[in-house]
């Protein structure tokens, strides 16, 4: 059975082989934001043929695509993540590295009302908050 992010490579016509196709699994696998190297160490358990340089070309085929979302989160690896079917933000925790995905209501109704003031209709963003954990604090 295909993966969601398969499918949708194979939706938007494009050519599967069977590395794409557990890259593509792979990163439907994903609970997280994985890293190309991350994506390379996954994939390669699977099938040890898969080379360093297929990862990086499939990634980008996939992004071009616009199968994938590509987001640099400040700690010089570009991370990646199946276009989300629902809107969201990202907190990242600085020591840790953690991706958070979370939304806010309150935040979106001021983003496109700053929009809205400066004489623009909001089309799309990106939010990315950057901390540290507070002691004793959970998620």
């Amino acid at each position: 059975m295909p993966s969601r992010l398969e499918k949708l490579c194979l939706d938007k016509g494009l050519r599967m082989t069977g590395q794409r196709r557990i890259i593509a699994r792979v990163l439907s696998d994903s609970d997280d934001h994985p890293d190309v190297e991350t994506v390379y160490q996954r994939a390669s358990t699977i099938d040890s043929k898969i080379g360093l340089a297929t990862v990086y070309r499939t990634l980008r085929l996939f992004e071009e695509a616009q199968i994938l979302e590509r987001h640099d989160f400040g700690d010089g690896r570009a991370r990646y993540e199946e276009i989300p079917e629902e809107h969201h933000d990202h907190l990242i925790d600085v020591n840790t590295g953690e991706v958070i995905e979370f939304t806010n209501d309150k935040i979106e109704a001021i983003q496109k009302a700053i929009a809205e003031q400066l004489g623009y209709r909001l089309v799309d963003h990106r939010l990315e908050l950057y901390g540290v954990k507070l002691d004793g604090k959970k998620k």
